[in-house]
């Protein structure tokens, strides 16, 4: 009731409602690492179009399937993605052991830096009362890149002030006015370059010099360097991608609140693939993994995914064969790309269209830029493979290249895992993503009858708007999905421990992966 009652009359008071919605989380957030020339290495950067890529990273590299798998994700319908670069340190070779490959050496890429001078102080003044101060710049990040930039310096007459104009491939790109080298003044150069330009940074604060001296023309930056090119296989790619200790590799993720696919294009190494399909399943994630390239038709149904349906499988699946695209790099000649990102990008098409709980595959999960694929299977392949948990990509008169799979790498129809659909293990995540995110705010709740019912309004809300849109199996809510959290569910014993218990059931729709027709003949009429 209000504070106090004083006068006679009537009172309003706004009682709380116990309503808390839970809005579904994204569902196809994209994460890719690999190498690339250009772009940051201590973040993974969001990317929301092709061009953002070609801006941060630079586009297309013969040296990395990265910048491909990338263009070909957003070509077919993906929407947001995180790049993750990986870059080699510097190291010597070593040889080959019982227990460790051969290491070849490699080179650290190198930041493009340059030095500018910049006087200041009236255009009619003596050399007494002129300043100069000497600034150390270097580019954003590192790579052979930064040796397209160049920096010119404007100095407006009679003025303390300055201007610093970017360019980059001979086209201004930025262009910085009325600078300071005071460090009290909003305008200090240290703090404006380093928060708001893309291309340049500075490590220190400039220096004034005894002398007064200008740089006069434009001055480029120099001695940028890539390093050595990384590609999946080779050891150091293994070891930059699991670099421990979250500053850089795989680990830049747990930084990232959200991603939903992983794709490191061309990853095939077995210990690596298990990393990746465990990291996943902690993110409540899906890695999307490109069958090996060299591998044939005759030893992958003889052997199936062996090596990667380890503990974590769920949480990742395999697509085979690769796909034949034009590379703009060579003419657009047809050459063998690496499926993840044509699939990432369908999986976020999908997502869109019909919802989380739809396959990605079918007639209408077509390869957007494909123009063949590595092998035409026939229909026997196509079921051998696919009673193994291996998802194909096949090639229809009709429909052309298509997503023709959709089981996770725990498919195989041996293993019977509850997780064997695409569709379903997804649709799991994303409640358990959803719910985690909206009932953030039960912490700290008195743990009581009255908690428990606002719990079960709330998450059925939720878990009805999915009823509806058709996530689930069954024509009535009783049969689609439950929520449980009473006192039978939270015993005294429980809530002496400050837990409450939240069960929530659903009956997944399971794609509809075999159609039988039967057919039979019935007698005329006589």
């Amino acid at each position: 009731m209000p504070a106090s009652l004083t006068y006679p009359g009537v009172y309003i008071d706004e009682l709380p409602s116990g309503v808390h919605t839970i809005t579904g989380v994204a569902t196809s957030i994209a994460a890719f690492i690999g190498w690339a020339a250009q772009g940051p290495t201590d973040e993974a950067a969001l990317v929301e179009s092709w061009g953002d890529f070609q801006t941060q990273f630079g586009g297309l590299n013969s040296n990395s399937f990265l910048g491909y798998s990338v263009n070909q994700f957003f070509a077919n319908g993906g929407q947001q993605a995180y790049i993750v670069r990986l870059v080699a340190t510097t190291q010597s070779g070593s040889a080959a052991t019982a227990t460790a490959p051969v290491v070849a050496a490699t080179t650290a890429p190198a930041t493009a830096t340059t030095t500018v001078n910049v006087q200041i102080g009236a255009s009619n003044a003596t050399s007494s009362t002129l300043a100069s101060y000497s600034m150390d710049l270097a580019a954003a990040n590192p790579g052979s890149w930064g040796n397209c930039i160049a920096i010119t310096v404007t100095v407006p007459t009679s003025s303390l002030r300055f201007g610093l104009q970017v360019s980059f491939n001979n086209s201004v790109v930025e262009n910085f006015v009325n600078l300071s080298f005071d460090s009290t003044d909003p305008q200090y150069v240290l703090t404006v370059i380093n928060n708001d330009s893309q291309y340049i940074t500075l490590a220190d604060a400039p220096t004034k010099l005894t002398t007064t001296t200008a740089t006069s023309d434009a001055t480029k930056l120099k001695n940028g360097v890539d390093g050595t090119p990384l590609s999946p296989g080779d050891p150091n790619f293994e070891t930059a991608l699991l670099t421990t200790g979250g500053t850089s590799g795989l680990y830049l993720l747990d930084r990232v609140e959200i991603f939903n696919l992983l794709c490191v294009p061309g990853e095939t190494e077995a210990s690596t693939v298990s990393t990746l399909q465990m990291y996943c399943a902690s993110r409540r994630a899906l890695f999307i993994m490109d069958a090996p390239q060299t591998i044939g038709i005759p030893d992958l149904v003889k052997n199936g995914p062996s090596g990667y349906t380890g503990q974590y499988a769920a949480n990742s699946a395999l697509y085979f064969p690769w796909v034949l695209a034009a590379d703009p790099l060579f003419g657009n000649r047809p050459s063998l790309m690496p499926p993840c990102g044509f699939v990432a990008g369908i999986y976020g098409a999908t997502d869109t269209s019909r919802g989380v709980w739809k396959a990605p595959a079918g007639i209408d999960a077509g390869l957007s830029g494909a123009l063949g694929l590595q092998y035409n299977l026939t229909d026997d392949e196509n079921g051998s493979l696919n009673m193994q948990g291996v998802n194909c990509l096949r090639n229809f008169k009709a429909y052309g290249n298509v997503v023709w799979g959709a089981r996770t790498l725990l498919g195989s129809d041996q293993i019977g895992s509850q997780w064997k659909y695409v569709p379903i293990r997804r649709l799991a995540l994303f409640i358990e993503s959803s719910l985690f995110d909206g009932t953030q705010w039960v912490v700290f709740e008195p743990n009581d009858e009255t908690l428990w019912g606002q719990i079960r309004m709330n998450v059925g809300a939720f878990m009805q708007g999915l009823f509806l849109q058709g996530a689930f199996q069954g024509t009535t809510p009783q049969q689609a999905y439950f929520v449980k959290c009473d006192s039978e569910n939270n015993p005294q014993s429980s809530i002496d421990l400050g837990i409450v218990n939240v069960l929530v059931g659903f009956a997944p729709v399971y794609p509809a992966e075999f159609v039988v027709i039967q057919i039979q003949q019935i007698a005329g009429q006589l």
